[in-house]
């Protein structure tokens, strides 16, 4: 029988955890907020290691937060930045992000996003991209990014998207580690 609905939630954990009304002046304590996801996401076994969350720049406050839910839904599509993107333009009614009386949004992801990522990112309206752990990061553990170059970023750059990587890079590859460590999935490689 065909399926023609599709919901999707957040661990319960996730709207406890992140601190909506609190602003976040800087790109190191958003991606703390990232890369908190992304742990407790492990240590709690909801879900992959990879967290996310969209940013109002104008307030520093937290529009959506996502987190991996690949294995929890068996959807290839879920992975953090996808849900984050979806919550936010949710929460705002749009399809896109940029622009008309929305503050500038920024995407802050654990770990450099994934091919798919880097698209949602562009067709989302998205206007900076912050990113901790690298793709040879996630490639370390066993995760396969797919079709990402150097030339992407450039990519999303001469598009007016803000490229910030490596932020907070050691924290972030440390729950990458954690989830190696403790027999994770790798469900793409």
């Amino acid at each position: 029988m065909p399926v023609h609905e599709l919901r999707i939630s957040l661990p319960p954990w996730v709207e406890e955890l992140v601190p909506w009304e609190r602003p976040h002046a800087d790109e190191d304590d958003r991606m703390r907020l990232a890369i908190r996801l992304a742990r407790e996401n492990v240590l709690r076994e909801t879900g992959g290691p990879f967290g996310a969350v969209v940013f109002d720049l104008t307030s520093g406050l937290p529009v959506a937060a996502g987190v991996n839910l690949v294995e929890r839904y068996q959807n290839a599509m879920l992975h953090a930045e996808v849900v984050a993107l979806m919550l936010a333009q949710a929460a705002h009614r749009r399809y896109s992000l940029h622009g008309g009386d929305l503050p500038r949004p920024a995407l802050v992801s654990s770990c450099d996003p994934c091919a798919m990522c880097l698209g949602a990112t562009l067709w989302s309206g998205i206007g900076d991209l912050e990113c901790g752990a690298t793709r040879d990061d996630a490639s370390r553990i066993g995760f396969d990014e797919g079709p990402v170059f150097p030339a992407s970023f450039d990519y999303l750059e001469a598009r007016g998207i803000r490229v910030r990587r490596g932020v907070c890079r050691a924290e972030a590859a440390a729950v990458l580690q954690i989830y190696r460590d403790r027999g994770g999935v790798i469900y793409n490689g």
